[in-house]
């Protein structure tokens, strides 16, 4: 009687009535969605079915232009410089004079063994005449003949000095810049010019250790130099004894065919080799690889489910990589729709590429 003779309970128990029936209502329309939603449909996704394809193995590789031959050209002995025959950037044949230090006291001492020599050989005669008479003995003949030949020894050593103060091209090549000028005092450590034979130029540059097994003498590489688009060959003429063991590479040697005139030694060179084709490669689409903190995964579809495996990448173009290891021919994987898949969960196949 109380809520009948008090208008503001009648409105608060009529409210409550209202609230709990439209509560009820939700609960069953909800109830009634997860009867007929169900689970999510499997993604729909494409697949590829692993084949073998040939492929050719291409490295590209730096490298450096070297000259068939090079050196510094140092002096020999210490003095002063006397002649300087090094025209920068001239052609010169080997032997060439380059320079020339003083001698002059070589000179005098070589022109005293002479004089020494000559009044040494008149006596040996003497001696030779004398011992046919028994006027001396064959001791002193031998004593005589013995400061002949000491003297003859002590010229060649001098001459030979004389020839250590001529500087001379070792091999035919062009000068580089020089480094000093006539008159001045130099030494073993001075560095005079350069000498480069640049007519025939090499190639070298370095190989990963892996590749080294399919490397042969006489197979052709092929490189580019920088600011210059043409294309060089080269031929492989020799290899370093042994691998390094800081980079586990081992340095290649080539030969340059068809040097033009336009590669400068020291020039740096990308350099491209091929290898024999592996007919039995196993190449899927790039895109199917799932890259990990440790590794790549590939996801391979058998039975309507889906399974994550590790896999061993090789070679790569542009829209192919190699599989070293992890896949077999026949495997279908997964190419799309990567990202929202879990391991053993189902998908439907849209398509299968082979």
């Amino acid at each position: 009687m109380v809520i009948k003779n008090n208008p503001y309970l009648l409105t608060l128990f009529f409210t409550a009535i209202l609230i709990c029936g439209c509560g009820s209502k939700e609960k069953k329309k909800e109830a009634a969605n997860k009867l007929t939603t169900g689970p999510p449909p499997a993604p729909r996704v494409d697949g590829y079915i692993v084949k073998v394809i040939p492929v050719t193995e291409m490295l590209e590789l730096p490298g450096s232009i070297i000259a068939n031959e090079s050196t510094e050209i140092h002096p020999e002995i210490s003095g002063r410089m006397t002649y300087l025959n090094a025209s920068e950037g001239k052609a010169v044949g080997k032997g060439t004079l380059i320079a020339k230090i003083y001698d002059g006291d070589l000179s005098a001492q070589l022109n005293k063994l002479r004089v020494q020599l000559k009044v040494q050989e008149q006596t040996a005669k003497r001696y030779e005449e004398l011992l046919k008479i028994n006027g001396v003995s064959q001791q002193e003949y031998d004593m005589i003949t013995l400061q002949s030949n000491n003297i003859r020894a002590d010229m060649a050593i001098v001459q030979s000095n004389i020839l250590r103060t001529e500087i001379r091209a070792p091999f035919s090549g062009i000068l580089g810049l020089k480094m000093v000028s006539p008159g001045a005092y130099i030494t073993p450590q001075t560095v005079l010019t350069t000498l480069r034979q640049n007519s025939q130029l090499k190639l070298d540059f370095t190989l990963p250790e892996k590749f080294t097994g399919q490397l042969r003498t006489g197979q052709l590489v092929s490189f580019t130099s920088e600011g210059n688009d043409k294309i060089y060959n080269a031929k492989i003429i020799a290899t370093e004894s042994g691998i390094s063991e800081e980079s586990r590479s081992l340095r290649v040697r080539a030969l340059v065919n068809n040097n033009d005139g336009k590669l400068l030694p020291g020039s740096f060179a990308k350099v491209k080799i091929g290898f024999e084709p592996d007919a039995n490669a196993i190449m899927i689409p790039s895109q199917a690889i799932v890259p990990q903190a440790r590794g790549k995964k590939v996801v391979v579809y058998r039975g309507g489910s889906i399974f994550f495996e590790d896999v061993t990448t090789g070679v790569r173009d542009t829209a192919m990589v190699q599989i070293t290891n992890g896949l077999k021919v026949g495997d279908t994987i997964i190419t799309t729709g990567l990202m929202s898949l879990k391991p053993n969960g189902k998908v439907v196949l849209n398509k299968v590429k082979s």
